[in-house]
């Protein structure tokens, strides 16, 4: 009777767990809006900092993460390939820079590149 308790117990925790981890993951990724990854790592100098080579690993980690949420946005307006294309190098170049590539901090310079992305795809959906 114990180990049925117990065994019970144990899947009801893996369940819990797991759900738990699926709702974080869709919280998370539901927050990064084109929005708040832009308000993060442009406006509030994260990406800067980081190809500066100042970031932190987490801090590192965070702008993967929130590049990858973005490249995941469908663009306001413009090319969905050309959109692809711009966040892709993003991402690409972020990982780089949490790989530890010397390569990196400049790919991530020359990607952040806000006025050909803005120019592009900034405004409302056509």
């Amino acid at each position: 009777m114990k180990k049925l308790l117990l065994g019970a117990a144990v899947l009801a925790l893996a369940v819990m767990t797991s759900m738990g981890m699926s709702l974080a993951d869709e919280e998370k990724t539901a927050k990064n809006t084109i929005k708040q990854v832009m308000k993060r790592c442009m406006k509030g100098g994260l990406c800067k900092k980081v190809a500066g080579g100042e970031g932190s690993a987490e801090e590192k980690a965070e702008l993967l993460f929130m590049f990858e949420s973005l490249a995941n946005n469908e663009p306001p307006k413009g090319d969905a390939d050309s959109w692809k294309e711009k966040t892709m190098a993003l991402v690409e170049a972020a990982k780089e820079v949490v790989n530890g590539k010397d390569s990196g901090p400049g790919k991530l310079k020359k990607a952040a590149n806000c006025g050909a992305c803005h120019k592009a795809h900034k405004g409302k959906k056509s």
